[in-house]
């Protein structure tokens, strides 16, 4: 796990805890990766006022249909905030899909693999919209 960490990074948890020691509880490696991705997707531009471009913008497609049309910017936005905010992945693919739980909601699934290894890994993001 050192070695991973050293290759992929270490930072604090997301979302944050606390560890029963009482201190912040790090995530480290692929870990550190997945938990990466979901707070860049979950980050609207703005929200950070050190950083105010960083994030996924995904928010702003609430209340769009839920189609094919909405599914295509999903991915677009999903795509271009990676290839921004998360150099230690090369996006394999991302397919987004009706929610089969929630027809108001997509589920974009992002397959990818790391710069540092090659391994590939795939995480689904919900995308909250409406119809």
């Amino acid at each position: 796990m050192a070695d991973e960490a050293r290759l992929l990074g270490r930072g604090f948890a997301f979302p944050p805890a606390i560890s029963t020691e009482g201190r912040w509880q790090w995530s480290s490696g692929t870990d550190n990766v997945r938990q990466s991705i979901r707070l860049i997707l979950q980050t609207e531009p703005l929200e950070r006022i050190m950083l105010p471009e960083f994030g996924g913008g995904l928010k702003a497609l609430l209340f769009q249909p839920n189609t094919i049309a909405t599914h295509k910017l999903v991915e677009q936005i999903i795509r271009q905030a990676l290839q921004i905010w998360e150099p230690r992945i090369n996006l394999e693919s991302i397919d987004v899909t009706v929610d089969p739980a929630e027809a108001q909601a997509a589920v974009a699934t992002i397959r990818y693999s790391l710069v540092a290894t090659d391994e590939t890994d795939q995480l689904q993001v919900r995308v909250i919209l409406a119809e």
